[in-house]
């Protein structure tokens, strides 16, 4: 057996095993399909056992798959992360770091932090996935997420990478026009709200308040749903509904009249973003590079 051919291949069967699909896994590893499909049937054959069980819909692990990609697969990333460390001996930083965020972060925090950066360390590539959604960052393979606060697990290490926040209520002049202000959380059953579908539940969310430490959830209802925080802010501008936003997202548009807040004294400041990643996880310079690139600063 050639050690170097085994371990190429056995990222192929790997890539294959985790997506269920050797069109996914082809798109992962920048091959084509056919030549995929022949590296793992390379590797079959050398092992002398079947690995995946194919049919024209699925592809699935064999139990002699399921026993590989349980006890090697977690050594072939301790193998990737020891090759990824050798950048520190390069004259700069270099490797790819995959990042979850979502919209509004992506807009507020990643982007001008990665306008500074990128041009400085060429070797750096960062891979951005948008989502709204509270990704599971081991399980999905990526090296660190941006979050709220009060939404990153315990067990990671969080790195506060912007101020506090704040939500606000807001509507368009022109939907006020005619209709009675809310003055409390609970007025707002009456409007027609402009919801926000959450991705990793389904449900829509409970828009949150607080006041003299009172904590309150009111389930809004109207005749827009959108999962995402641009779409909405465009409807609540065109004067289709009220939204609850970010304070920064809405800021400009209040200064310049285009919105009016109501239930101020309901939206206390909560936690900022913090970029979050496990806390086992091995750090490259280049990571390094990034997480000082992004560290929130008073």
């Amino acid at each position: 057996m050639n050690g170097r051919d085994d371990l190429s291949d056995l990222r192929a069967f790997l890539a294959v095993a985790e997506e269920r699909s050797f069109t996914r896994a082809a798109a992962k590893l920048g091959l084509s399909q056919p030549t995929l499909s022949y590296t793992v049937r390379q590797l079959e054959a050398r092992l002398g056992v079947r690995l995946l069980a194919r049919t024209t819909r699925s592809v699935s692990p064999t139990e002699a798959g399921e026993r590989l990609l349980r006890t090697v697969g977690p050594l072939y990333e301790g193998i990737v992360a020891e090759m990824e460390l050798l950048g520190e001996y390069r004259d700069k930083p270099a490797g790819t770091i995959r990042i979850t965020a979502d919209e509004h972060a992506v807009d507020v925090i990643l982007s001008p932090a990665l306008e500074r950066l990128l041009p400085d360390y060429p070797d750096i590539r960062i891979e951005v996935t948008t989502d709204f959604g509270l990704t599971d960052i081991v399980a999905e393979r990526f090296d660190a997420g941006i979050r709220l606060g009060e939404q990153v697990a315990k067990d990671m290490i969080a790195v506060p990478v912007g101020p506090e926040m704040s939500m606000v209520v807001v509507a368009a002049p022109s939907y006020f026009a005619g209709r009675a202000r809310p003055e409390r959380p609970q007025d707002l059953l009456e409007h027609n709200c402009i919801n926000l579908r959450l991705p990793t539940r389904g449900g829509l969310y409970a828009w949150e308040f607080e006041k003299d430490g009172r904590e309150l959830r009111v389930r809004v209802d109207g005749q827009l749903v959108f999962n995402s925080s641009r779409p909405k802010l465009c409807a609540v501008l065109a004067g289709l509904g009220v939204a609850y936003v970010p304070e920064e997202q809405a800021r400009p548009h209040l200064l310049e009249g285009r919105l009016v807040q109501v239930l101020a004294d309901w939206c206390p400041p909560f936690p900022g973003y913090h970029l979050f990643y496990p806390s086992r996880r091995q750090s490259s310079p280049a990571f390094n590079v990034l997480v000082e690139a992004l560290r929130y600063r008073r």
